[in-house]
């Protein structure tokens, strides 16, 4: 947060301990890209049916990427096709050869199974580590994991990265709060992995114990797996004293490691493109958009082994952007998802939105869940917000007079707001479930 004087030295990494890939031209990046995503798409196209049968539908062939927009010609990859093939039919090699298998929670539907092999885990490993010291981290530092370990790649892929960037690390994973705060009070880790939804019931607990957590020896927070806004990181720096920096992945190209920030820039995520090819497109027609329009992310793994994803839709909106901090392009922070964008009369919401209206306000907590409803074939929203701890009751009511009339003015749409007391919406020990969806059920 530009102006916020943060604890800890200098935490901008050398130059001299950045890969040169990093700092490279755009021009070897793209040769490389284009080396490699040849590969990847022959290696694919030979080895997994599902990719065969798709080129094949298409009318299109490997050999026909002769540059790198002739990606734009090949088929895109979605969930409902790694569901289809459930547990292994995506993989490129015999299930005895890959040696880690990680799936999704599988809440909407059949899980989404990936693999690993033993140089996907190496790869892996690597970009993690690379991405933690683009954040500020150091060998020797301590980082404390409250990211769920599991099936779930966040924890583990943090931990092996951490490891490999030789730093010490704490396993305490998701939940038992009171003891995430012991143990920072304890450990006294520099750094902490976790969402930023279970960062604010961290925050929770330790203004429950009298603690400040100002106080803590935490310098670093690496925060993802869920789209969180700026005005976000402006809470969590203000409330830590901490340098709160975001990073993006999502299981299906390989878990975190996909990009991240920089802690001398904090300007978006960079995104490790001797690894993963970006792209973004129109949502709704599929049209490659240029760089800096926002639409859905699609990602295009160049290296991995066991389960290589062609143009994987991700169903995140974002944009690219220029490189800053470093040569490879930036993605800016992810605004929403194609698939959580709430349609309100017309009006398209994102939760993201609300979230930045609520925490412009002084009284009111991060917080909140939406609930929609139906009532005579007309949708409605209604935000459940926790007021801020110390907030008089008797403000309870401005605020909300307040909120509603921000959202209608700056999103468009007519809401209801319930402003309840702290501690009354329900806390996540991992992604936050921010919209309740009740219009089946009226």
């Amino acid at each position: 947060m530009p102006g916020l004087m943060l604890k800890g030295a200098d935490l901008t990494p050398r130059r001299e301990s950045l890969e040169p890939i990093e700092i490279a031209s755009r021009d070897e990046i793209a040769a490389l890209q284009l080396k490699r995503l040849k590969w990847s798409l022959n290696h694919a196209y030979a080895n997994v049916p599902h990719y065969k049968q798709a080129f094949d539908a298409a009318s299109v062939h490997p050999d026909d990427l002769k540059t790198l927009a002739d990606l734009a010609k090949f088929p895109f990859t979605a969930k409902d096709d790694l569901r289809r093939h459930f547990p292994f039919g995506m993989f490129a090699m015999p299930r005895e050869q890959v040696s880690r298998v990680h799936a999704s929670s599988g809440t909407t539907g059949k899980p989404t199974v990936v693999g690993y092999s033993k140089n996907d885990l190496d790869m892996w490993a690597n970009v993690i580590a690379r991405s933690l010291r683009a954040a500020g981290c150091r060998p020797g530092m301590l980082a404390q994991n409250s990211y769920g370990y599991g099936l779930f790649t966040g924890g583990i892929g943090f931990h092996y990265g951490a490891e490999r960037l030789g730093m010490t690390v704490v396993p305490v994973s998701g939940g038992m709060t009171e003891r995430q705060v012991k143990l920072i009070g304890d450990f006294k880790p520099d750094v902490i992995f976790v969402t930023p939804s279970y960062a604010l019931a961290i925050l929770d607990e330790f203004r429950a114990q009298g603690v400040d957590p100002r106080s803590s020896s935490l310098k670093i927070g690496l925060f993802g797996a869920e789209p969180w806004t700026t005005s976000m990181r402006a809470e969590l720096e203000a409330a830590f004293n901490l340098h709160a920096i975001d990073n993006y992945g999502l299981s299906e190209v390989i878990g975190p490691g996909v990009s991240c920030e920089c802690i001398e820039s904090k300007d978006g995520c960079t995104i490790w493109e001797d690894h993963f090819y970006p792209e973004v497109i129109d949502p709704a027609t599929g049209a490659v958009l240029p760089d800096g329009e926002l639409g859905e992310l699609v990602f295009t793994s160049l290296t991995k082994e066991a389960m290589p994803v062609i143009r994987y839709r991700t169903r995140d909106l974002s944009r690219l952007l220029p490189g800053t901090a470093r040569s490879m392009r930036r993605m800016e922070k992810i605004t929403g998802r194609s698939d959580d964008m709430m349609i309100i009369r017309g009006v398209n919401v994102f939760p993201s939105q609300i979230e930045e209206i609520i925490l412009r306000d002084a009284r009111l907590s991060p917080h909140f869940v939406i609930e929609l409803t139906r009532s005579d074939r007309l949708d409605a929203l209604t935000v459940v917000v926790e007021a801020r701890p110390g907030t008089p009751e008797e403000d309870w009511a401005g605020s909300a007079h307040d909120l509603t009339r921000h959202i209608k003015n700056l999103i468009g749409v007519t809401s209801e707001i319930k402003v309840v007391k702290p501690g009354t919406v329900e806390r996540s020990a991992g992604k936050a479930k921010r919209v309740i969806d009740l219009r089946g059920k009226n």
